[in-house]
This record gives C-alpha cells, structure tokens and sequence, in this order.
C-alpha cells in the first residue's frame, strides 16, 4: 500500500484527489498547503485517519524532504498552484515563484528522495499560451520534462503531467461567478462572445487525474477527452433560463443584462479570458 502527497490538498482537484485516494485504499495521503482556513475547511470535512493535514509552502526544500522521509512517501500529485488568470497576470513575481520555482523545488526533493512517481496538474492554457498563468503552467511542464531527461541513472522518479480545461464548481470556475452574479442581480460578463471552453466534473477531472498517473512511463503530458467547447456566451444565457429570468432587451428592460464588450486589452487576449 502507497503513501502519498497531495499539494494543493485545500483547493478544489486537491481535495478531491485525496478523498478518491482514501476510496483506492492508499496506507496514508499527506494533505499540504499553505493556506491555514483552507486546511481548516478540508479536515473539517474530511475526518479520516488516514489523511495527514499539513502547512508546508512548496519553496521550502528542507521541509518538504523532512515530510518525505518521515512518512516514506512514493508517489506526489502536485496540484498546488496560482490558477487565477487574473490575479497571475497582476502579481508576476508571485505567479512565478509559487508555480514554477515551487514546482522544481518538489520535484528536485522527489528526485533527492526516492519519490516513484510525480504527476504534475497542468491546465489547457499551457497550450500556446496567451496569459500569463498559463505561461508559467507550460514552463513548468518544460521544466519538469528536463529535469526527467537529464537525471541520473540512480534517480528513479517519473515525471508525468496531466492537462485539463474548466472543472464545474471549481474554485475561479466561470459557473460559480455567473451564479453570483445572477443572484446579486449584477451583470454576466463575458469577456468575448466568440469564447468556447471545456468543461469536466470535479470528480471525473480527480479520477483521471489518477488513472494517468498509474499510466505514466515517465516524461508524458496527457491530456483529458472533455467533449466538445461550449460557447460561454450560450452557457450565461443557459444560466440566466435556469434561474427562472430573462435577457434584458427593450421588450423585457428588468431582465439579466450581458456583458459582452471587451477592453482593449482583453480584445489582445480574446482567446483567454479571465472570467472563464
């Protein structure tokens, strides 16, 4: 039976990661994050024995290595990460050590102690990316994938790394912003009309998540079947249906009101918005 680290164990794949991984009868998950209420959260909901709540930052080498050692871990689903589009995009230097330097910082320690397998949780704004979340998701993969081709013989570890669009109900979803926004009787903004994204439950994204890493040979970057785009113009109108209202036009001036009108600096990043 395997032990395992979940980073990011307070955020949306993290958590749930950890709760698949006690249904596969793992021996212990150890649950780390940086984030003191949102641990507080988790194990309020999550009372197992065999999940370890921890704070640890993912830069801190010493600490990470002691955590490894002292539960004998073997596998690491590294899900910790900055995934805000916008917030990335207005603290670089923050984006970039949490999502890169800290990426490298574990999987150097999973390296240096034996770790067998490492699955890195990417996004599908890696491809080409056009934010500056995105960027540091693609060059941390780039990283990761050097890091496997360049390791000595006596370094076990596989490096693979999954890929996936929105989760429904994830924390910074396009969903849960509509909502409120509709139950506050506010705007739905959608940044470009022409907007299409992915979509995948919370579970299937946590499930596959975990089939890859069984998967992984080492090097890999796989990525997720999630269906065909939907056009999140036609999902905020969907939504606004569901709620029990109606667009605002001239025949109905009390209605939901759409915004669709980009800044011009979201007509540069059209294909990425922050809202979705």
């Amino acid at each position: 039976m395997k032990k395992v680290i979940v980073t990011g164990a307070a955020g949306t794949i993290g958590s749930e990661i950890c709760r698949q991984l006690i249904q596969h009868n793992v021996k212990k998950v150890i649950a780390i994050d940086k984030s003191e209420i949102g641990i507080y959260h988790q194990h309020k909901k999550t009372l197992n024995d065999k999940i370890s709540y921890q704070l640890i930052d993912i830069n801190d080498y010493s600490f990470l290595e002691k955590t490894i050692k002292e539960n004998n871990v073997q596998i690491i689903f590294h899900a910790a990460a900055y995934k805000h589009v916008p917030i990335v995009e207005h603290n670089l230097a923050e984006g970039l050590k949490n999502n890169v330097f800290g990426s490298l910082t574990i999987a150097q320690a999973s390296l240096d102690n034996g770790i067998s397998d490492f699955v890195f949780i990417s996004t599908d704004k890696a491809v080409r990316p056009t934010n500056a979340m995105g960027a540091t998701k693609r060059l941390s993969e780039i990283c990761l994938q050097a890091l496997f081709s360049s390791k000595k013989k006596s370094q076990l570890t596989k490096f693979s790394m999954v890929r996936f669009g929105n989760v429904l109900d994830s924390s910074g979803s396009v969903i849960p912003k509509f909502r409120k926004q509709i139950n506050d009787r506010l705007p739905l903004t959608v940044t470009h009309p022409e907007i299409t994204r992915f979509f995948m439950t919370i579970e299937e994204a946590a499930e596959l998540v975990i089939q890859a890493g069984a998967m992984a040979r080492g090097g890999e970057v796989f990525l997720l079947e999630m269906g065909e785009p939907i056009k999140i113009l036609d999902l905020a109108k969907k939504m606004i249906q569901l709620s029990g209202l109606k667009l605002k036009d001239e025949s109905n001036p009390n209605g939901c009101l759409l915004y669709t009108s980009p800044s011009p600096r979201d007509k540069r990043q059209s294909r990425m918005p922050s809202s979705a």
